[in-house]
């Protein structure tokens, strides 16, 4: 029996072509896939293609798609062995760390992938981004999906979702995750890395959780910035600081002062790190202990992409139980390190 996967479009250079005469891009009919990669009719799977009515830029994706993309696969579960999305690449790291806080219970894979030049370019990376991505979406072993998480496969390699950033707008290998181990990878033979895959709560039934809000602020400290521009912002309920190294911010009274007046106004203060690799430890420096004194959250391990949603999820969702706090440290979906700091 061959497995049904429901592709998904939603824009993106993955659907476009370029116009030889004008040298532009131009985005094809998606229903035509079929045409443009004849390969696809001999994949061991069936394919079934759903394009948004209007293909959506990257950049215009945000929490109202995600619910879109969300709701449909949960309309469509039963139906669908496996899920693929395309999608632009600029935002595709916020789309699937989104996905996998929304998508309770999952127990299909999820997959997303895009490609850095158009499918009808001689060069193009999406020939096989797409393909081999349908592969992943339905492999099954024993009546189980093999990946049962929200992925993205970009250039040979499977990672999770809510675990990657984009670090290269130029390079086709444009994805990295760099705290957590890549989950399956292509090459003569397609691998996958069992011990790294992501299993749910088994009593839990596939829902959507569509709780998301807009009220969160991501702010990147560097030095010499002015704090006081703090106070002139209007109060939100969570604020992101992007820090240095593994925790660390200009020690001085003024700082823990404005810092203090923020967590007074009942903001939510999330520390994440500027360094792609490695993550926040309070305490490990001095210069890191003011957090502790108001009572920051570690972002630990997590990417800015995966605290930032999940933030957006967590925020008065009366899903959860518990404090802000305690539900953002804990591991929700594989996006934290089990032994981060």
């Amino acid at each position: 029996m061959k497995r049904k996967v429901l592709l998904i479009y939603t824009g993106g250079t993955i659907g476009m072509e370029k116009d030889y005469e004008t040298g532009s891009l131009r985005a094809f009919d998606f229903g035509n896939i079929f045409e443009k990669m004849p390969e696809m009719k001999l994949m061991e799977c069936e394919v079934f293609v759903h394009p948004f009515a209007k293909p959506l830029d990257s950049s215009d994706m945000g929490p109202e798609e995600w619910r879109i993309i969300a709701n449909y696969i949960f309309d469509n579960y039963k139906k669908y062995d496996g899920f693929l999305i395309l999608h632009g690449t600029d935002t595709m790291s916020y789309t699937a760390s989104a996905l996998s806080f929304m998508l309770k219970g999952l127990t299909k894979p999820v997959i997303l992938t895009g490609s850095q030049l158009p499918i009808g370019d001689l060069r193009t990376d999406a020939k096989e981004n797409l393909l081999t991505s349908l592969y992943y979406a339905s492999l099954y072993e024993q009546n189980e999906a093999v990946i049962q998480e929200v992925a993205i496969y970009f250039e040979y390699k499977l990672l999770r979702g809510n675990r990657t950033l984009k670090y290269s707008a130029e390079y086709f290998d444009a994805y990295s995750s760099p705290n957590y181990p890549i989950l399956g990878q292509s090459g003569v033979h397609l691998k996958i890395e069992k011990d790294n895959l992501f299993r749910c709560d088994g009593r839990i039934e596939f829902h959507v959780d569509e709780h998301i809000s807009e009220d969160v602020l991501f702010w990147r400290i560097f030095p010499g910035m002015k704090l006081n521009h703090f106070k002139e912002i209007p109060k939100m309920k969570v604020l992101i600081l992007q820090v240095f190294g593994s925790g660390t911010i200009f020690s001085s009274e003024k700082t823990l002062e404005t810092l203090q007046q923020i967590r007074s106004n009942g903001t939510e203060i999330v520390v994440v790190s500027q360094c792609i690799s490695g993550g926040i430890s309070f305490g490990k420096y001095e210069n890191s202990n003011i957090f502790v004194k108001i009572g920051a959250i570690s972002g630990k391990d997590m990417t800015a992409e995966s605290a930032i949603t999940k933030a957006m999820h967590l925020i008065d969702n009366p899903n959860y139980k518990g404090s802000f706090a305690d539900n953002f440290s804990r591991n929700i979906c594989g996006e934290i390190s089990e032994l981060a700091d």
